[in-house]
């Protein structure tokens, strides 16, 4: 059991031998109608070579929205099939492509200041 972490979502993936099914919040990986997001969540698997069809995957996400579970799920499976295999070079690859493969992105919403409709932005004031 693996998880990912990005804004808001959080994901749990398990790994275990199977057939290539992906399963995320019990809904087939090939039901996303988005493409890219469908993209986004399968590129471990596309970088993992062969071993994507010997595993069966179920993601549970919640928060969040849809590109943010999305990463979310992305790293997630990618944990899963680096725990699941073992294979050091496999590690490696994922860094060498993409370091947010495997570690978190750890930058969060600005909470909202008491001046202001946003965190940065303030109100504009009139004098006539």
């Amino acid at each position: 059991m693996t998880r990912g972490k990005r804004k808001e979502s959080v994901a749990r993936a398990s790994v275990r031998k199977g057939t290539g099914i992906v399963r995320i919040n019990s809904m087939r990986l090939t039901a996303i109608d988005n493409p890219f997001v469908r993209e986004i969540v399968s590129e471990p698997m596309h970088l993992s070579g062969d071993l994507a069809g010997k595993v069966d995957i179920d993601v549970a996400v919640h928060g969040g929205g849809q590109m943010g579970s999305a990463q979310a799920v992305r790293v997630a499976i990618a944990r899963g099939l680096v725990a699941f295999s073992g294979d050091p070079l496999l590690k490696e690859k994922f860094i060498k492509i993409d370091r947010f493969l495997l570690s978190e992105d750890s930058r969060r919403v600005e909470p909202k200041k008491y001046k202001g409709p946003k965190a940065r932005a303030r109100f504009q004031k009139s004098y006539r």
